[in-house]
Order: structure tokens, then sequence, then C-alpha cells
């Protein structure tokens, strides 16, 4: 299964966690607590966890080609959600 990672440098990584689980749990299945998430898309899933002062975030899709395409959802989402926030998402597969 492909797979994409990015460890995200923020002490904001809970309050991202929560915002994006509220937005996306009215089109997918969202599972999450303070520290960790879990959002099923219909193209793969995507799992964060925040720590003091990093968000990981990782991405996992039945398809190559889906992959990019996540990774773009959730980085824009990121960005938007975080505001003010400047965030450097580097993703790795």
């Amino acid at each position: 299964m492909p797979l994409s990672r990015a460890e995200i440098a923020t002490p904001s990584g809970e309050r991202l966690i929560n915002r994006l689980c509220k937005h996306w749990a009215h089109e997918f299945e969202v599972e999450h607590s303070e520290q960790e998430a879990k959002i099923t898309f219909v193209s793969g899933t995507c799992l964060m966890r925040a720590d003091d002062e990093v968000l990981t975030v990782a991405i996992e899709t039945l398809e190559e080609g889906h992959l990019d395409e996540l990774e773009g959802v959730v980085e824009r989402q990121l960005v938007d959600t975080a505001g003010d926030e400047a965030l450097v998402i580097i993703w790795e597969n």
C-alpha cells in the first residue's frame, strides 16, 4: 500500500486535529481523541498524532495515484485550519 508521511513542527497539533476532525466528520468516517485521529476518505486513510511540538500525519491509499491527491487535500485543510501559523509540510514516501 502506498504510504506518505509528514512531521510538521507545531505546538498546535491537538487544536488542528480537533478542528480538522470536526470539519471532515460531515463527509467521512472520523475517529479521534485529543492527540490522535483517523479519517477514512473514499480513496485512503489519514492518521494524525499530536505531540508537544510535532504533528505527525500519515496517509495510506490502495493506489499510488490517490496518494498525491490526498496529500493535497490534507495539506490544504491543515494550512487553512492553522490560520496565521505558518506550517512547513514536507511529504515523504
